[in-house]
């Protein structure tokens, strides 16, 4: 079985003028397979969002590749983005962003639908089925972004980011802004779309939270500074950590 995402010496340096050159990802390496969740941690400006913008095609790479579905996709731009994002889509760690505030939550997650000409009633329809698959009523299709709680606007960004039937979902610490028994609820819902899909969903999971990566993911990378530091089944990582850092992370939450 090929992996759905290859990545290899994955580096971004950031020039600055008057200052050295800063390397926020350093040769990051890892393979995501079809039907996996792969969670990436570490604290706050260890290079875990760099590496999601480059996947996701938002920076450049300064050096690597990034093959999505056996395409090379690291030097992609305009047009040829398209089909990237329709096996690629993202859910943000604020809901909000996910949608444009003068439009209802459904217009929204039809929104890919309608640009690959999907008749207006037939994405009546999916949106309906799509918000049902992630919970919720019908009836928020037509509420705005500002009409609903911070869980249920999430729910409809995971609609929205399904509606495409994406092979790679890209959650970036989509559940931090949400409070602790809403992102239980979220979790849950996730493993319920994994457990729907298969091997037809993988999901890259980008999270500070070791203990959330523990309960959701197969299998977890710990990067610090830019850097790969650690890698394995997270339960293996927590009771056995190898590298330093690792070890701070995980003293910090018992």
């Amino acid at each position: 079985m090929e992996p759905i995402l290859q990545v290899r010496d994955l580096t971004k340096v950031f020039k600055r003028k008057g200052q050295p050159d800063y390397t926020a990802v350093d040769h990051m390496n890892f393979d995501l397979m079809p039907g996996e969740c792969l969670g990436i941690i570490g604290e706050s400006g260890s290079g875990k969002t760099t590496v999601v913008n480059m996947i996701t095609r938002l920076l450049d790479a300064t050096e690597g590749t990034i093959v999505l579905d056996g395409k090379d996709i690291t030097n992609l731009r305009g047009r040829d983005l398209r089909d990237v994002y329709r096996k690629m889509q993202m859910v943000f760690q604020t809901p909000t962003d996910s949608f444009d505030p003068r439009c209802r939550l459904g217009d929204g997650i039809g929104e890919s639908l309608r640009n690959n000409g999907w008749s207006q009633s037939d994405t009546k329809n999916e949106v309906i089925k799509l918000l049902g698959k992630c919970g919720l009523d019908p009836e928020f299709a037509d509420r705005y972004p500002h009409q609903v709680s911070g869980g249920q606007c999430q729910r409809a960004a995971i609609a929205r980011a399904l509606a495409i039937r994406p092979k790679l979902l890209i959650c970036d610490e989509a559940t931090s802004a949400l409070d602790v028994t809403i992102q239980k609820e979220i979790i849950q819902l996730l493993s319920d779309l994994r457990n729907q899909h298969g091997e037809a969903l993988s999901i890259l999971f980008i999270c500070h939270d070791i203990a959330l990566v523990q309960q959701f993911c197969d299998r977890v990378l710990v990067m610090y500074k830019g850097k790969l530091v650690e890698q394995g089944v997270p339960d293996e990582v927590i009771k056995n950590p190898r590298d330093a850092y690792t070890m701070r992370l995980i003293d910090s939450i018992l």
